[in-house]
């Protein structure tokens, strides 16, 4: 199995990042506002800590970019991108939708990476090529459906304004089967095993994006952001069961 090494490894520190979560959630924790007004928690940088220290551990060549500042410069050409709390808004109010984040970049393509969501007992991961599995089992997005049929979730209804096509979103919706909105991590893992259709992202770091982009991919979804391309540094994106990625493209007048 390619990256049967890294695949092994990152399952593990997912696992022990998202008990050490579940702890501090459980003894009580502290949260601050960071400058882009999103919050921070001692657990989040208690999580980052641990994650760096184990993958350095494992792959002292690699580099790491966290999103609570941890980064370390490679010197394989690879780098870990971690989210050590993707959803801290959740966390903060207890909602069990968060997750723990890791991915593995080479050569600038995601090719590895997990998500675990802790609370929910579910632990997603994947590797290029090596398809997609959840707590151990093979997973794919949902067969062909048309819209009347599908599920579509978007992260951040309050995120809306100044969006070119906010003013439209409304009447769009409503050719859906239904539209949720469960946190990024939690969205963008129904459409990867088949629970909702299609997700879209409107505001991301690269660290939100890594992880659920080759889970998605190997689970058989597409992934693009709103210019056309298909990067985690797009600051958004789309992730959707083929069948209806033409649909989404021609919404967000996406090329």
């Amino acid at each position: 199995m390619p990256f049967e090494e890294e695949l092994e490894v990152v399952r593990a520190v997912a696992g022990q990042a998202g008990r050490l979560a579940l702890e501090h959630q459980a003894r009580g924790f502290e949260a601050e506002t960071k400058a882009d007004l999103s919050p921070v928690t001692t657990a989040d940088r208690a999580n980052e800590q641990l994650i760096c220290r184990l993958l350095a551990e494992a792959f002292p060549e690699d580099g790491l970019l966290g999103e609570e500042g941890s980064k370390r410069e490679s010197r394989s050409g690879r780098r870990w991108i971690i989210d050590p709390i993707d959803g801290t808004r959740d966390f903060v109010r207890g909602i069990p939708t968060w997750g723990v984040l890791i991915a593995l970049e080479a050569q600038g393509e995601v090719v590895a990476g997990a998500c675990n969501l802790p609370a929910l007992g579910e632990l997603y991961s994947a590797a290029k090529g090596a398809g997609a599995f959840r707590n151990g089992s093979r997973i794919r997005v949902s067969d062909a459906k048309p819209v009347d049929q599908a599920l579509i979730c978007l992260t951040a209804f309050n995120n809306l304004e100044g969006r070119p096509f906010a003013d439209r979103l409304n009447s769009w919706l409503a050719r859906f089967w239904a539209a949720r909105s469960m946190g990024g991590c939690m969205d963008a893992m129904c459409v990867a095993c088949g629970h909702a259709d299609a997700w879209i992202e409107v505001e991301a770091k690269a660290w939100d994006l890594a992880a659920l982009k080759i889970i998605a991919e190997e689970a058989g979804a597409r992934f693009f952001n709103f210019d056309g391309k298909s990067s985690i540094y797009g600051g958004n994106c789309v992730i959707t069961i083929p069948a209806l990625e033409a649909g989404i493209r021609r919404f967000l007048d996406v090329p």
